[in-house]
């Protein structure tokens, strides 16, 4: 894996660091590959939980990095999007730990994360109209589910900023902190992390699917999913772990 992008396991936590901070983690074709392996690499080792992206320097990401697009390289992953993550993310949980700017392709990343933790001074925009562009990685598609499509629109159409504790109000982001952004996404991932892993992929994946699902399925296509949760090793383990007063030893099966 290139040095763009830094791996490190914390307690069943993968922390992923986009390491660019002299280009702001602006993402290039090594980056994205980068994310795309260490998210498959969060799928498929069992000891892994959640995941955590960041960037390096006090920045999260300021978007494609236009030197490498003048090159004709491009951040995009075949299957999975910008960065690796924008048009397929994991099975497991992943957070967005944002200090600085989350901008453009950053924002898009930001919002493919399942959810936020963000420094107070934060910001966040998708100010392609600026540059006569659109936002194409997923935030022109993505903004309207997860804010006011109203609100959508106007960052959309103006190009301006907002700040953390805006983002926080419309519900973009989770937690907003004056700390390390980082402790703060660590504490999030840990309540996960002790929790079934696999009652904790299902839920992601009714959360993600149900919005695709009719009113008259919706109980049909949850209840396809359920018996791999309700009739696993971790549901008998969770109700023993609460009768005998004790930490559950998961298995994920």
């Amino acid at each position: 894996m290139s040095d763009d992008i830094l791996t490190e396991v914390k307690d069943g936590v993968l922390v992923i660091t986009i390491n660019r901070p002299d280009a702001k983690n602006a993402m290039n074709k090594t980056g994205a590959e980068g994310i795309a392996a260490a998210l498959d690499r969060l799928d498929a080792e069992d000891d892994l939980r959640v995941a955590i992206l960041t960037g390096a320097g006090g920045t999260f990401c300021s978007g494609m990095d236009l030197k490498g697009f003048l090159r004709g390289e491009s951040p995009i992953v075949e299957g999975r999007g910008f960065g690796g993550l924008t048009q397929k993310s994991p099975a497991k949980p992943i957070i967005a730990a944002v200090e600085g700017y989350a901008l453009a392709g950053g924002l898009e990343l930001m919002i493919s994360c399942d959810m936020v933790v963000a420094h107070s001074g934060a910001k966040f925009g998708i100010p392609e109209v600026k540059r006569g562009l659109i936002a194409a990685a997923g935030g022109l598609m993505k903004l309207p589910d997860q804010i006011p499509p109203k609100v959508a629109m106007e960052l959309a159409l103006t190009g301006d900023f907002i700040d953390a504790p805006r983002a926080y109000e419309l519900g973009l982001v989770n937690r907003v902190t004056d700390g390390s952004v980082m402790d703060g996404a660590m504490e999030l991932a840990k309540a996960i992390a002790a929790n079934g892993p696999l009652a904790v992929k299902v839920s992601k994946q009714v959360i993600e699917e149900s919005r695709g699902w009719s009113l008259e399925s919706r109980w049909d296509e949850q209840g396809k999913l359920m018996p791999q949760v309700f009739m696993s090793e971790d549901a008998r383990e969770g109700a023993a772990a609460f009768a005998e007063k004790r930490a559950p030893n998961w298995k994920g099966k």
